[in-house]
């Protein structure tokens, strides 16, 4: 964490990462551009996991990133404890947002098949038989139009976002730790590793 320029860009890439998030988290409120009453928005969405997970949860070291540490950034190893926990904090933000994209994705959207009441379709498919692998059955949600494909593509991009932030915030927790195991005074050459 002391490596001033590779956090930095971290930094950038997470606070950018997390920025998507909450924009993906926020187009699928409004399916296909549309804006519908909250009883008919599939029920993942309302886990907050592009806002809190992958957005506010990783915005917080992000920023502690972007900010560097200065000269005595790493001058005591009480003082790298925080940024650790701060990455430690985006990891978990960052899984929170897999987990439920993931189950955003297996379980289908919200849609009306036809018959004017909304149901998920798609939620108790085998893997075998899985809606994500057979486009043509699409079809069965007819409203809001394009749901499918909507929630499709959303998902997976607040899926792959949280995968990325959550090994960029991991390596961050890794690097903390070993600042704090090892120290950073025998890298600067402060520190006599013989004693002599």
């Amino acid at each position: 964490m002391c490596s001033e320029t590779g956090s930095r860009y971290t930094g950038m890439l997470l606070l950018a990462l997390a920025t998507a998030a909450i924009v993906a988290n926020l187009l699928l409120y409004f399916p296909n551009g549309q804006v519908l009453e909250p009883a008919y928005i599939t029920d993942f969405v309302w886990f907050f996991h592009g806002f809190l997970g992958a957005g506010l949860l990783v915005l917080v070291p992000a920023l502690m990133l972007l900010r560097g540490g200065g000269e005595d950034c790493c001058a005591h190893r009480c003082g790298m404890l925080f940024p650790v926990l701060l990455a430690i904090q985006g990891t978990v933000g960052a899984v929170y947002c897999v987990v439920i994209s993931s189950l955003g994705l297996l379980s289908g959207p919200f849609c009306d098949t036809g018959s004017g009441n909304y149901t998920y379709p798609f939620r108790n498919d085998s893997l075998e038989d899985n809606y994500l692998f057979n486009q043509p059955i699409w079809t069965t949600c007819q409203e809001p139009e394009h749901i499918v494909l909507w929630n499709v593509v959303l998902f997976s991009i607040l899926l792959g976002i949280g995968m990325v932030e959550a090994m960029l915030c991991l390596s961050q927790v890794i690097s903390g730790l070993c600042d704090i195991y090892c120290g950073t005074c025998i890298r600067k050459g402060q520190v006599n590793i013989t004693g002599l």
